[in-house]
């Protein structure tokens, strides 16, 4: 895994973030070492293709882990729900041919596909939708998405092709729940090993995987869609952004789903053998506090860090200013998204006045745990040299992507980090009880009731508008940009996703041309 260092780049043309981010050799140097290799691989093998990613995934089950990792592996390839979306962000029919819902939009009723099958042979069933909706809803389920399935009140399995979901309460964002990895249809009796050997009814059925290395999937002949065109395929995973970059340029990657290496992006643009793609995610990026520990619970010490961080620099020196700044929790590319980049401004002198006022004049210390991907770790650098400029001491500590998820994620042990929330319309998150970054608000838990039992759109966008203002109005956290999505593919592949309405690379679509 990336470890911080020198690399983290500091553009030319800001001395004041060459000044706050107390680093050394810019990352754009990178490449000198590549341009003159040996130059990509002139033949290729067009029944494969080695996709790279920065993360790998800790597990392969995603009804068991809220790591994007495992769906952009699993998403579409091993794994289906009975809906899906598509590129761009179209709700799609995947396992369910079709469906209907009842008028009052309590009853769904769910006509599965003719000819769906697991990767064993077995026949897809409605006896298997049950079974994995009701292990999702169960109280003792790990499921990261159990809202998914809250409304739920019953499934019923009338015949072997036909399902019916009965909500005990009204769901607005239901079927767009069913399209998340979350809500993938298993296989009772392969389920036990799904984390690891898993069995799914994808277009490609698991192979083998390296821990540490790469992931190894073949084509499922067998697939309902009809065979995909590539035959087999390689998931690899480069932390490090240098190593990235020297795979791409030297052929060891067909394609990289989001290189972390945005500096190099004018020079891998001039490699005639590469194209690069500039799109958007999901991804609210955020310099994340633990709202429920002193003194990030006083709401002045967190407007007070917010106010200290210059997004613009920091959006420049963690991702080359590709990312699309915001001022809450929501994606510009939903039309209910209102502008609140306003509302805090960056302003050390007022910053300070604030701990002042909250009695933290002399500063204080904090931790700030950085997990691996490269925007984190070099924003966090340059965070925590504008934090010491109003007297905030944030100590650095990398960690791996396991430990991120165990100490930070589960076990809410940290002060601040810098994280990117990739899944969509994941306002939720801050109506949860029990949330990593420990924040808890009537009003935001009325306004996001409000989006799923909304009747109208109006009422709805109303709901999600009132909601971002809420979370902006409590600091919850300092929002700082839409992670960008920079995918870097060799010339005559296609079909990799431009944008990623959720993290996925569907292999089904690719092919060499």
């Amino acid at each position: 895994m990336m470890k911080i260092g020198p690399e983290t780049p500091v553009p030319a043309s800001s001395g004041r973030l060459r000044r706050h981010a107390r680093l050394g050799t810019a990352c754009s140097t990178i490449l000198a070492a590549f341009l003159c290799s040996n130059g990509l691989a002139t033949a290729q093998n067009r029944d494969s293709v080695t996709v790279c990613q920065t993360l790998e995934p800790t597990i392969l089950d995603p009804t068991a882990s809220a790591a994007a990792a495992i769906r952009e592996v699993t998403y579409a390839n091993i794994f289906e729900g009975l809906v899906g979306f598509d590129r761009n962000s179209k709700l799609v029919p995947r396992l369910a041919e079709s469906w209907q819902a009842s008028p009052d939009g309590m009853k769904y009723t769910f006509k599965l596909r003719a000819g769906a099958a697991f990767h064993d042979g077995t026949p897809v069933t409605s006896a298997d939708v049950k079974f994995s909706f009701d292990r999702a809803g169960a109280p003792d389920s790990k499921n990261p998405q159990k809202w998914i399935f809250e409304p739920i009140g019953a499934v019923a399995a009338p015949a072997p092709d036909t399902v019916e979901i009965t909500l005990k309460t009204y769901a607005a964002d239901f079927l767009e729940g069913l399209a998340w990895g979350d809500a993938i249809i298993l296989s009772e009796k392969s389920v036990a090993k799904a984390a690891t050997e898993p069995v799914g009814t994808g277009p490609y059925r698991f192979v083998r995987w390296n821990r540490g290395d790469r992931l190894v999937l073949e084509r499922n002949d067998a697939w309902w869609g009809g065979k995909a065109s590539i035959k087999s395929a390689t998931f690899r995973f480069i932390a490090d952004p240098q190593a990235q970059v020297s795979a791409m340029l030297s052929g060891d990657c067909d394609a990289f789903t989001n290189i972390g290496a945005p500096e190099a992006v004018d020079q891998l643009k001039k490699d005639g053998r590469l194209v690069v793609t500039i799109g958007s995610t999901e991804g609210e990026t955020i310099l994340a506090m633990n709202n429920a520990k002193a003194p990030l619970s006083d709401i002045r010490v967190r407007k007070a860090i917010a106010m200290a961080v210059d997004r613009k620099l920091v959006n420049e020196g963690a991702i080359s200013g590709f990312g699309t700044p915001i001022g809450s929790h929501f994606s510009p590319n939903h039309p209910a998204y209102i502008d609140l980049t306003g509302e805090v401004k960056f302003d050390t002198k007022a910053a300070k006045a604030l701990l002042a006022e909250a009695g933290l004049a002399n500063g204080f210390k904090v931790s700030l745990r950085l997990p691996p991907p490269a925007y984190a770790r070099r924003g966090g650098e340059i965070i925590a040299a504008m934090l010491a400029e109003i007297g905030i001491t944030a100590e650095i500590e990398p960690v791996e992507w396991p430990q991120w998820l165990e100490r930070v994620f589960r076990n809410k042990d940290f002060d601040l980090t810098v994280i990117s929330h990739v899944e969509p319309m994941d306002l939720n998150i801050y109506a949860r009880d029990g949330y990593y970054f420990g924040y808890s608000s009537p009003e935001l838990k009325a306004a996001v009731a409000a989006t799923k039992t909304a009747r109208s759109e109006a009422e709805r966008k109303a709901a999600f508008e009132a909601a971002q203002r809420q979370i902006a109005r409590d600091q919850v956290n300092a929002f700082l940009f839409m992670l960008p999505k920079i995918t870097v593919a060799k010339k005559g592949l296609t079909g990799m996703w431009p944008s990623w309405p959720m993290p996925a690379n569907p292999l089904a679509e690719l092919k060499w041309e």
